[in-house]
């Protein structure tokens, strides 16, 4: 198991996973959020090569479309 925050909130994970893994276990379009990781922006052609560990620190803020 691995402990981390997401948006403030404790997580537990059952598997290191990237965030690309994490994004689509909750349906969560790529191109529709803006992922920062311990602090720090994560370029969207990233995500599959940052992986999620034990005290990480995510915050995912979903665009919404509209007008």
């Amino acid at each position: 198991m691995i402990a981390l925050t997401i948006n403030g909130k404790p997580v537990t994970l059952d598997a290191p996973m990237t965030i690309a893994e994490f994004l689509a276990e909750r349906n969560l379009k790529a191109r529709m959020v803006v992922v920062e990781h311990n602090g720090e922006i994560v370029p969207r052609d990233r995500y599959a090569e940052v992986t999620l560990r034990e005290g990480d620190t995510l915050e995912v803020v979903q665009m919404m479309a509209g007008g």
